[in-house]
Order: C-alpha cells, then structure tokens, then sequence
C-alpha cells in the first residue's frame, strides 16, 4: 500500500491508545520512523478518543489515546499530545485506549486511499481522504452500514476490504472479538458503496482460559484479518489472525512440586488480599487524600508487588496466551 504515491509501499497500524501510525516506505524495503496520522485540521486521528471527564465511575478523568504517566518529586504527571496534566487526589487520572484496527483502501473509486477504522465498541468507520493521492487530508469518520445500519460485531471489529466476490467493486470483510469473520457484499459501485447485511464466512472461536484452556491448538478469538489470493490459483483467500489460552504442554507435577505449588499459593492469598486493600485506598470511591499517606501507600504497594511477582515466578503457568494465523482457503465454484 503506498499511501502517499511515491513509489514506496508504506504501512499503516491502528493501535490500543487508538491513533493510527503511519510507517512511510524508504527505499529497500525499510521504513521511517511511524508518526501518528492527522487530520486535514490537524487533529490526531483517534475515533472515540480523547479526554472525557468522571467515566470511570470514581470520578477519575480518563484518557483514551497515547497518553503516558510521568512520576516526578513533583508528583504524578500524565502526557498527552504535548500536553501535561497533574494528576491529584481531587483529580485523578486514568488512561485508557480505543485499541483501533486500521485498513486502507480506496473506498471511493477516486484513485486515493480512505482510512477504513475499526475500535473496541466493535464499530467500524470511513474517513474518507478529501486530498490527493500524493497529499492526503483525512476528513471526518463517518459510520460504515450494511443493510441500512450501522456496522456492529459487538467488540474489537478488524475490517478489511477487498473484492471478495469478484465483481470488480471492493466488499467489506470484518473481524470480530469472537473469533468470527463477517461479509458485508457491496451491491452499489466501485464509487458509490452500499453494503448489504451480514453473512458469517468464519464461525466464533474457543474462549476458554484459566484452568479450563485447552491444551490442543485451537481457533481462538479477536480476529483480525487479511484477504490474499495465497495459493496463486485466483481466488482470494482468507487468513485469520487470533488470541487464545491454552495449556501450557509439559508433564504433570509430581506430589512433591504439587504440594510446594500449594504452599506458594497460600503464601500468595493474604498478600493478594492486602494488595487489594491498598488499592481501592488509591483508587476506590473512599480513596485518602493526604498526599504523604498516599505516598506511603505506594511504597507498600510497589513493595507486595514485587514481593507477588517473586511468588508467582515459582508458579507454573495455568495457561499461555498464543496468537495463531488461520489460512482459509476459497473453494472453486466447480
């Protein structure tokens, strides 16, 4: 994908803050450093990012976007796009992000490269390119619909459009939080969209985790997707990107690591409970306000977590997080 018409294939990444990178194609094959993509008035594009105040139902006023904590003698800072607020016992802040999906394609027909976002609501958008194919000026997001409403798997939607049925227009296909893969077919034009409503070409994957994972791979969930004609036979293929627990595979305990297992994990209990104490100290609706005490606090607290991650290291792992890649491949019609 070569974003802005120099010759060199460019990358684009959504992210979990939720601002879209923009990786600019060097020659052989290496790539600048990423920046975040703006708007054509200069806005950092994040959909449904931002500051919003008191969500977090404890009067915290959260950040969904790039921000990052700055701990000084001075106190607790957050840093966002050039600005930095402090964060105080009357005012706290909390980070949080939009984890946005990003796909390029010329949605329009106009020979440039629209901006095709998924987030965590499970809501898709266009951001139409209002510039040139040299010179982009992204617009504003406007809400993808299918069958006259708008696009919605739920959670984490990772869209991807290409011409899946072969009619020379561009469909839409999107990943979901379940693991699945809907079409949305695109029965108006290349330059005029309009999508029809949903038929399922992947079915949910496994969510199972903790003690009740599975050990054989399986299909897992948050699915993101790629559409490629893989096996060169000139059909697009579909390949699945996923997130799935499994148990880890290796011999049973024997009685003697059993009971030491059992001995660390009751140490690990009253630890756990004072850690959760202390947090809601810091965090909960009845949180102090004296900043020495607060301080304190977070001594203690740094200092059970280590002493909780020195415990949990002598523990066998109950599961492993995996991230498998699925190839689909299209079936002729003969």
């Amino acid at each position: 994908m070569d974003l802005d018409n120099d010759g060199h294939n460019d990358l684009i990444s959504g992210s979990w803050p939720g601002e879209i990178f923009f990786f600019k194609g060097k020659r052989r094959g290496s790539f600048a450093a990423p920046e975040m993509i703006r708007n054509k008035d200069g806005e950092y594009i994040n959909i449904g990012g931002g500051i919003r105040e008191n969500r977090t139902g404890m009067g915290h006023i959260l950040i969904a976007g790039n921000a990052k904590f700055e701990r000084t003698s001075e106190g607790t800072f957050v840093n966002y796009h050039g600005k930095r607020f402090k964060s105080t016992p009357e005012k706290p802040y909390a980070i949080t992000g939009t984890a946005s999906t990003a796909h390029a394609a010329d949605w329009d027909g106009d020979g440039d490269y629209d901006l095709i976002i998924g987030d965590i609501r499970g809501k898709v958008y266009l951001i139409g390119n209002e510039g040139t194919s040299q010179s982009y000026a992204f617009g504003k997001e406007e809400p993808l619909r299918a069958g006259q409403k708008p696009i919605d798997v739920s959670r984490n939607a990772g869209p991807f459009a290409a011409d899946w049925d072969g009619d020379g227009d561009l469909d839409l296909l999107v990943g979901a939080d379940n693991g699945s893969v809907q079409f949305y077919r695109n029965t108006g034009s290349a330059q005029a969209p309009k999508l029809a409503s949903a038929i399922q070409l992947v079915p949910p994957g496994e969510r199972r985790s903790g003690s009740m994972a599975p050990k054989e791979v399986c299909r897992g969930t948050r699915s993101k997707i790629c559409v490629a004609d893989w096996n060169g036979d000139g059909l697009p293929d579909l390949l699945v990107g996923d997130r799935v627990s499994q148990k880890p595979n290796r011999p049973e305990p024997t009685t003697r690591q059993k009971a030491e297992y059992d001995r660390i994990r009751e140490e690990l209990k009253p630890i756990q409970k004072r850690y959760g104490e202390l947090s809601q100290k810091i965090w909960g609706p009845s949180r102090v306000t004296d900043e020495e005490q607060i301080k304190q606090i977070q001594q203690e607290i740094s200092k059970i977590r280590d002493s909780m991650t020195d415990l949990r290291s002598k523990l066998p792992s109950e599961y492993e997080r995996h991230g498998w890649v699925w190839l689909f491949l299209r079936k002729s019609k003969k």
